[in-house]
């Protein structure tokens, strides 16, 4: 009686880890705050498309690590960016743009990579892997999180359906071998979705995090000085974009290296 007892305690606790672990699946395993340490921002770019069957995973993690804001000592702030070399194969992406292509192809010639891939994951511009990568994905956000940023802050932040206003300061840069770097701002929205009806993924119902809706250069940033950057900007919004669902983000990146320098994003319903 006590080697069946014992039997079936040894299957019904087997029985339980098998069910937990499908319950954890695709979780982000969460990573110990250094409390001697600063939170620092980190820039999590994906590089996806609507067309490729690969990609949903991707931006699920995406969506996740999103969701959950921090991992470690690193704030995540996603970037996702939807290709258009996948639009003639079947499906044309709604949030598509050559726009994000360059700037994926930008990244292969700072990585020295041969080409251009989905799903792909670029962290600071610093690291890129296969997007899907949670294991990847983790160590690299913690490793960026360690180096050592220049101070971005937003602030003066009114809106209107049709247009956005901040303040913009860069404080000193941290890397001295930083000659060219350029202020960016990106308008991201959350919560939008397709009904995928052909393509690789047809049938499928596809939900997205962060994508982004605009990005350009706002400035060159002054190597060298305590005051890289200061400014007043007005965004242009679609008014069909949700509002609640908008974040503007501020990022200044190395020309040559692509490393991102330092970033911080806000959101408009805040």
């Amino acid at each position: 009686m006590k080697t069946r007892v014992l039997v079936l305690a040894v299957l019904l606790s087997a029985s339980l880890a098998l069910f937990l672990g499908f319950r954890h699946a695709g979780r982000v395993r969460a990573e110990a705050l250094d409390e001697t340490q600063p939170i620092r921002p980190v820039v999590v770019e994906l590089f996806t498309s609507e067309g490729c069957s690969s990609c949903p995973p991707a931006d699920a993690l995406l969506a996740k690590l999103d969701q959950r804001g921090r991992l470690g000592n690193a704030e995540i702030i996603a970037l996702e960016e939807h290709v258009d070399y996948w639009d003639q194969l079947g499906w044309q992406d709604p949030f598509s743009s050559s726009q994000w292509t360059q700037r994926q192809q930008d990244y292969a010639a700072a990585f020295r990579n041969d080409g251009i891939y989905t799903p792909q994951m670029v962290v600071d511009g610093r690291a890129e892997f296969v997007g899907s990568s949670q294991s990847s994905a983790r160590s690299a956000i913690v490793e960026a999180s360690r180096v050592t940023k220049a101070d971005v802050t937003l602030s003066g932040i009114t809106a209107s359906p049709q247009q956005a206003r901040l303040k913009v300061d860069v404080k000193m840069l941290p890397d001295p071998a930083s000659k060219e770097a350029s202020v960016w701002l990106a308008v991201t929205e959350s919560g939008l979705h397709s009904d995928v009806k052909h393509g690789e993924n047809a049938g499928e119902d596809l939900h997205h995090a962060a994508v982004v809706r605009s990005l350009h250069k706002i400035a060159d940033a002054k190597p060298n000085e305590a005051n890289a950057y200061s400014g007043e900007l007005d965004v242009s919004l679609d008014s069909a974009w949700q509002r609640q669902n908008i974040r503007l983000v501020v990022f200044v990146q190395d020309s040559k290296s692509r490393h991102i320098l330092g970033a911080a994003s806000v959101h408009l319903a805040q």
